[in-house]
């Protein structure tokens, strides 16, 4: 059972496009790892921009 953990950012991720995420993310191992779609589980985390560090700075800092 594939388990796919996605990160990130909490920047406007539409529902559309989560489910674009979630869709080419188990068609991946379908094709790559003859994976069973119906037993592959994606998991979508937003992260606030405050906990997400970039070259040791808030992403928040570096988008000002």
């Amino acid at each position: 059972m594939p388990y796919i953990n996605i990160k990130v950012t909490d920047e406007q991720v539409t529902k559309t496009q989560k489910q674009q995420l979630i869709e080419g993310a188990t068609q991946l191992v379908v094709d790559i790892l003859n994976k069973d779609p119906k037993t592959t589980h994606v998991v979508i985390d937003e992260v606030p921009v405050d906990n997400w560090g970039v070259c040791g700075t808030q992403y928040s800092e570096l988008k000002k």
